[in-house]
């Protein structure tokens, strides 16, 4: 009997070709690449969307300010595309993690907000996978307020996902979201993505998940802050969102929270210098482990004052 190599990459059931499991259209499936794939298969079922790429592991995280009148960055649009109106100057942010430490499920995530008299552009791309498979998203959102109280949110999405060996799929799917201010510490925010349940390929034989949230923002002073979110994802249970912000410092500043759905836990610490800011994040899940980040944001021009900031 043929002795099987030491390497993990290599099992009893194998046949012919140990590196090869099975063939489609002519190409080889190694046993890497399966493994990669079940991976990704729990994932989808235990995390997000029909679409992965829709919700990062730490995109709670990087989207914690939302609702918030003094804590508002340019990955806050992709909460919830009205905060893009507290943008106050044109800045821009690239956010990347390493999901359960693996690198075929690396996400790189780079934002650019833009504000005009107009209203507020932003423009989103993300992309998720490795080689043999990834999913891409480019967004184009905008927002403006409509009096004092309400602020309204769009984004158009281009969303593709690409398997080796299989083909591309491609859909356009939007996503709308409005923040009302109760008060000067109280906000609350509704959020909508894919409401009309786009489909992907040219038969439409998938389709996209809708997901609807809602969630309040209260700021307990200029350095505090606590927001919770109610989501309900189409075919899913609700899952609750729950996260704080504090900074202890001008320069420092620490964030936290859990989503309930996945019993899944998130932390950061932000360090600000010259008006750019870099977090090291990090989340973890029961099952499938510890996903690291890193957050940076960049200014692309002089930040204006607010008069609460001139005070």
């Amino acid at each position: 009997m043929r002795k099987l190599p030491a390497d993990s990459s290599h099992f009893p059931f194998f046949v012919g070709n140990q590196d090869c499991i099975f063939k489609k259209t002519g190409r080889c499936v190694s046993v890497q690449e399966l493994i990669i794939f079940s991976m990704l298969v729990l994932f989808f079922d235990c995390t997000t969307p029909a679409q992965t790429i829709r919700s990062p592991i730490s995109a709670a995280y990087a989207g914690v300010g939302a609702l918030s009148n003094n804590h508002v960055d340019v990955f806050c649009v992709a909460s919830n595309q009205a905060a893009l109106t507290k943008v106050s100057h044109a800045c821009a942010g690239v956010f990347s993690e390493k999901r359960f430490m693996l690198k075929e499920l690396g996400f790189y995530d780079a934002t650019v907000a833009i504000p005009t008299h107009s209203g507020n552009f932003g423009f989103d791309g993300r992309y998720l996978g490795f080689s043999d498979y990834n999913e891409t998203q480019l967004g184009l959102a905008y927002a403006r307020n409509v009096g004092s109280k309400i602020d309204l949110g769009v984004q158009f999405n281009y969303y593709a996902v690409r398997i080796a060996g299989y083909g591309n799929a491609s859909s356009i799917n939007f996503e709308l979201g409005t923040i009302l201010h109760l008060t000067d510490n109280l906000n609350v925010g509704v959020h909508v993505y894919n409401p009309l349940g786009s489909t992907l390929g040219r038969n439409g034989e998938e389709k996209l998940a809708s997901l609807y949230s809602l969630g309040i923002g209260f700021e307990g002073s200029r350095n505090f802050f606590f927001s919770i979110e109610l989501a309900k994802e189409e075919d899913k249970p609700p899952n609750v969102n729950a996260a704080l912000q504090y900074k202890f410092l001008p320069q420092l500043l620490a964030r936290g929270g859990i989503s309930t759905s996945t019993s899944s836990m998130y932390l950061g610490i932000g360090f600000e210098w010259k008006s750019m800011r870099l977090d090291a994040t990090a989340s973890y899940h029961p099952q499938l482990g510890i996903t690291p980040g890193l957050l940076l944001l960049v200014p692309l021009s002089a930040k204006q004052e607010s008069k609460e900031d001139t005070k």
